[in-house]
């Protein structure tokens, strides 16, 4: 599977804004380093902007790059209800071909498990490197490949809920998760189910998405193959060291040569 054809949970960017504007925990460490840059800041994965936004309206200058047509059209949206002079441009973020070069880019979100195959990871930390100066800040995050993480069962399991502010409907969230180890992608499907006043299920709604895990060595391996050292892995935005009972994976990287492929 592409990149391009494991789009289902952003397809509805309005829907995905609903259920993820809310998380900024990762907003003030973004903003902290975003102060030590000079120039223009990249945004790769940006989706609608919901790190993008607060960036310029702190003052940042700053690109948003995704390859989804439809999330960048939103972002577009929100950042001119805001007059914030935001460059957004649609490109495969694993053959970026921009006009200038960075201090600071991140990829927040995860961005980094859509990146199935090997050649995509490739491709993207190419990119990245070939955008950045010399010394220059790459952080991103991807969730950590635990035992709970990756073996969860094959069944049907709650999430959460949330009130639909437009229907006031109740929505159910679960997930049915199946992981292939031999090419370390798991394969989720999440449902979504709107209840009325009286618990009634009015509608059911199904989206798939496949996601790649990276074990931490492994992925130290391949930065460094990119021309990247690692600075520090945190398992949170909180700056808390990754440990073995870790969620996730917040690396925090510095161009230290051109990259090797």
């Amino acid at each position: 599977m592409s990149i391009k054809h494991n789009t289902e949970e952003y397809d509805n960017p309005i829907l995905y804004d609903k259920e993820n504007n809310d998380y900024t925990e990762d907003i003030p460490f973004l903003q902290k380093w975003a102060l030590k840059a000079e120039g223009t800041i990249l945004d790769i994965a940006c989706g609608t902007g919901r790190v993008t936004i607060p960036l310029a309206k702190s003052g940042h200058k700053i690109v948003g790059i995704d390859s989804h047509e439809g999330m960048l059209n939103e972002a577009k949206k929100k950042a001119g209800k805001l007059n914030l002079p935001i460059e957004w441009i649609q490109q495969d973020c694993t053959k970026l071909e921009l006009n200038f070069k960075t201090d600071f880019a991140f990829s927040v979100g995860n961005s980094f498990q859509h990146f199935l195959k090997n050649e995509d990871q490739d491709g993207l930390l190419s990119s990245v490197n070939r955008h950045l100066f010399q010394n220059g800040i790459f952080i991103f995050n991807t969730r950590f490949p635990s035992v709970e993480e990756l073996l969860q069962p094959e069944t049907e399991e709650f999430w959460y809920s949330y009130i639909d502010d437009e229907t006031q409907y109740k929505v159910d969230v679960s997930t049915i998760a199946k992981y292939d180890a031999l090419n370390q992608l798991q394969y989720y499907t999440t449902i979504r189910k709107y209840k009325d006043e009286t618990n009634h299920i009015v509608n059911e709604v199904s989206t798939n998405i496949t996601l790649r895990y990276v074990y931490p060595k492994e992925m130290e391996r391949v930065l460094a193959n990119h021309g990247f050292e690692v600075i520090q892995i945190y398992e949170d935005w909180q700056e808390n060291l990754i440990t073995n009972d870790s969620y996730s994976m917040n690396f925090v990287c510095k161009k230290v040569s051109e990259t090797c492929k």
